[in-house]
């Protein structure tokens, strides 16, 4: 089989890749849950940002960019936060691993697709919006998961939860603050209480 015609194989691959190695988790979350779960936030995103706060930015196309956000992993792994954000030398080794790896998916596409999907693995000018938004949504997907693992009375995740709600405080987006206030406290509660009507 000509190399070309591997990549969807490769993608299916995510599934195989865990996150949140270095936690104790009460329920394991893998790359492509993760992936589906920031694209459906990134969507969101979007549209509060579009309908409640004057934005112009595409929904569809920040979903797409969020599916696609994280593939590098499935040759790298999931490298845990603080390895990746120890100091700034590993950052910049760590993004020219990831930069490396996502070139090598792309050369698993017969050539003339690979066009078509460069522009989801490498960001492109005048995205620089959709992708704060894509990050944005990356983040509360970990914030869920810390919630998630919360109310199961797993305090491991008590501190990445403090974290990275300030750094999506620190993210100055209306829409991120929108979404902490009115649609992340649901996933604290049970399937009645979200059943429940108002």
């Amino acid at each position: 089989m000509k190399r070309g015609g591997h990549f969807f194989a490769m993608l299916s691959r995510m599934k195989y890749i865990s996150r949140w190695g270095l936690m104790r988790n009460t329920r394991s979350e893998n790359l492509s849950e993760h992936s589906l779960e920031t694209a459906v936030l990134a969507h969101g995103l979007a549209v509060i940002r579009n309908r409640r706060f004057g934005g112009s930015v595409d929904p569809q196309r920040a979903a797409t960019l969020a599916l696609f956000h994280d593939v590098a992993e499935i040759l790298t792994g999931d490298l845990p936060t603080p390895v990746k954000y120890f100091n700034p030398k590993i950052r910049a080794a760590y993004q020219a691993v990831e930069e490396e790896a996502s070139e090598r998916l792309l050369s698993c596409l017969p050539e003339d697709l690979r066009g078509d999907y460069a522009d989801l693995f490498f960001r492109r000018e005048g995205e620089k919006e959709l992708w704060r938004i894509v990050k944005a949504a990356d983040k509360l997907s970990a914030l869920i998961k810390c919630v998630e693992e919360e109310k199961t009375g797993n305090r491991e995740f008590l501190e990445a939860s403090r974290s990275l709600r300030r750094a999506l405080e620190e993210m100055d987006l209306p829409e991120v603050r929108c979404f902490l206030e009115e649609f992340l406290p649901s996933y604290s509660l049970s399937l009645d209480e979200q059943d429940q009507k108002e």
